[in-house]
């Protein structure tokens, strides 16, 4: 006998309960993680590439000139015998023996001096030319001569001149450095939107506003290019005019190295002086970044 077989709907007999979603609280980035582990990583990728490059420079320089007969000292050698001047670079027993931190200062000193008034006066002269073509067609071959002219070409002129060593050295960084200055300051003012001197008759500036309000902002990119060029050529002026005119510059120090026969003393004076160099390249360029908002001339 079959029995009836009651069916019952589960859906209908047992309402399902509507859930409920709870929403949990977001985690909070760590500061570890937001600011310190990126610049962890973005000082990394500077530094860890010229780290490993130096290394592997150093270590083929170090078996290079570990051979018996070589004539230039190995990184072992020039530590052993110039170890004094790379610790202690402010030290002073003697009129003539001081560090070579002294040394550098007093160069820098020099080229403050060359390289300020070279910038001062490249960039009036440059904004002149900028703003007459003529002058511009006239002075620009006589300034691309005179900028090929080698530093040391110079140094007679001013010796002769000037009867000095100091002025004359920094006569030489003057020369040496103005052109680019100059060259770059015309082309930057040549190169200002003609809509802003148009503003500029609409509101009636002066000489002087117009100078300062729309001529320098404009040109700035250009400018701050050859004031990098010129910082650069200042500093490689210096070194070679010291060479021959001597007191304790970090040139003249290389040269007395040379006639006493301490290369070490002359490989440690190079790491000073292109140390130097790529500092004053880099405070000239972040001078740049903050005056110009990043723009680069074209």
């Amino acid at each position: 006998m079959n029995m009836p077989v009651l069916k019952t709907n589960l859906a209908a007999s047992a309402p399902m309960e509507s859930a409920t979603v709870v929403s949990l609280p977001m985690a909070k980035p760590s500061y570890m993680t937001t600011r310190i582990l990126p610049g962890l990583r973005a000082v990394s990728a500077r530094v860890v590439p010229p780290v490993i490059m130096l290394a592997l420079i150093f270590g083929v320089w170090q078996l290079l000139c570990m051979k018996p007969g070589a004539t230039l000292p190995s990184p072992s050698r020039i530590w052993a015998d110039a170890k004094d001047l790379i610790i202690d670079p402010f030290f002073i027993t003697g009129p003539q023996d001081i560090g070579l931190g002294w040394r550098v200062l007093t160069s820098l000193q020099r080229v403050a001096i060359g390289f300020g008034l070279a910038s001062v006066v490249g960039i009036l002269v440059g904004a002149v030319i900028g703003q007459s073509i003529w002058a511009m067609r006239g002075l620009d071959p006589i300034f691309q001569v005179l900028r090929t002219v080698p530093p040391l070409a110079w140094l007679p002129i001013s010796l002769a001149a000037f009867r000095d060593s100091n002025p004359s050295a920094i006569f030489v960084i003057f020369i040496t450095s103005i052109w680019p200055i100059i060259i770059n300051t015309a082309v930057g003012i040549r190169n200002i939107p003609q809509d802003y001197r148009n503003v500029a008759a609409v509101v009636q500036l002066n000489q002087v506003e117009f100078f300062w309000k729309i001529m320098i902002p404009s040109a700035a990119p250009y400018i701050f290019t050859g004031l990098r060029i010129g910082i650069g050529l200042s500093w490689l002026a210096i070194v070679a005019a010291e060479m021959l005119t001597g007191g304790v510059g970090i040139g003249f120090f290389i040269w007395d190295a040379w006639n006493s026969s301490r290369l070490s003393d002359i490989f440690v004076a190079l790491a000073y002086i292109g140390t130097v160099g790529f500092m004053l390249d880099r405070i000239v360029a972040f001078v740049a970044n903050l005056a110009t908002r990043g723009a680069q001339a074209s």
